[in-house]
């Protein structure tokens, strides 16, 4: 008999305990049905991931678990008095938050490709959009790290004093092994 078991991965037999059959025919509101009878897998199956969140455009600052590899959680921003402050710190905490695709030496010529991102902050710092300005012509996963990078060192300093509309750019001037550097910081 086939498995029709929906949450059940594994391949189907007749040695399924009468106890197990019992679980999952009370778990799944089949008790009685006895149509589970010849799964075999008495481990439940996974937890179904949670929805993806609302494309609002608004994206949520990252925690530990949505750091991409290699990135590393930051300390909270420090004050800013001004849109260089935000400039300036945004760059230094995309450099610490991902070292292993930063660089902070000289850029080197000719570049790879050189993306542009429009960031719009929240009030309390933390990303509200990410607007591609330009996308290199050449090398165009660079723009997805870049976006990245500043998903992953977000958020950048309370901007609720400064005007509106609280947002600025910043162009990566990636190198050839893909790494980059904030123009904020030549």
């Amino acid at each position: 008999m086939p498995c029709i078991d929906p949450t059940d991965t594994a391949p189907c037999s007749t040695t399924r305990s009468s106890t197990t059959r019992s679980a999952l025919w009370t778990r799944l509101g089949l008790t009685g049905l006895g149509l589970i009878a010849a799964c075999t897998s008495p481990t439940p199956a996974p937890e179904p991931a949670a929805p993806p969140a609302a494309t609002s455009g608004r994206t949520a600052p990252p925690t530990s678990a949505t750091l991409a590899p290699g990135a590393v959680k930051l300390p909270p921003p420090g004050p800013v008095r001004n849109w260089n402050e935000v400039r300036r710190q945004a760059a230094q905490r995309m450099v610490a938050a991902n070292p292993k695709i930063t660089y902070t030496s000289t850029p080197p010529d000719p570049l790879l490709a050189i993306p542009v991102l429009e960031i719009e902050l929240n009030a309390d710092g933390s990303i509200r959009k990410i607007d591609v300005m330009r996308h290199p012509s050449q090398a165009r996963d660079t723009t997805q790290i870049a976006m990245e990078a500043v998903r992953n060192a977000a958020p950048f300093g309370d901007v609720s004093r400064l005007p509106k509309p609280w947002r600025f750019t910043e162009t990566f001037l990636f190198d050839d092994d893909r790494r980059f550097k904030p123009r904020t910081l030549d």
